[in-house]
């Protein structure tokens, strides 16, 4: 499956980079793995949704937020491999969901994330995953996600 294509069909384009917000980078390649630090929903710089899961946030929003982030992992991914044929396989996704206290479904909007991996790598978009409920996230984000990401060597 050539990623790229699946990307067109689903009128996906890769954007730059995201900055770091803070010190840190934004991939690091160890070996064959890629590990990417924590991304958020951000287009051109801003947040799509702000605020914790359901409250200020509905739940579909936090999904299209988590599938944000993904495209934004991607693009961090392609940056430092190149080329994203040469991902092997989505190994690990730690997603974390700005939730009020009550709020119980954050697999549910971090699937948002999940999905689009699929979808776009197949097989190889399959992963592990660990998602946590916290109090907030940096700017006010209702998610954040993290991968780990095995390369062609």
């Amino acid at each position: 499956m050539n990623p790229y294509d699946k990307l067109k069909e689903l009128g996906i384009e890769l954007p730059q980079v995201v900055k770091p917000l803070a010190s840190y980078v934004p991939t690091v390649r160890t070996g064959n793995l890629v590990f990417v630090s924590g991304n958020l929903p951000l287009v051109g710089g801003k947040l799509i949704f702000e605020g914790r899961v359901p409250g200020d946030v509905s739940v579909d929003d936090a999904y299209k937020c988590a599938r944000q982030a993904a495209i934004n992992i991607m693009a961090a991914i392609q940056a430092e491999i190149g080329d994203l044929r040469k991902v092997k396989r989505i190994i690990r996704l730690n997603g974390f969901v700005a939730s009020d206290d009550d709020f119980t479904m954050q697999p549910k909007v971090i699937n948002g994330a999940s999905d689009l991996f699929v979808e776009v790598f197949g097989d190889a978009g399959k992963h592990t995953r660990a998602v946590m409920g916290v109090n907030r996230l940096p700017l006010n984000s209702p998610i954040e996600i993290d991968a780990i990401i095995e390369v062609e060597s």
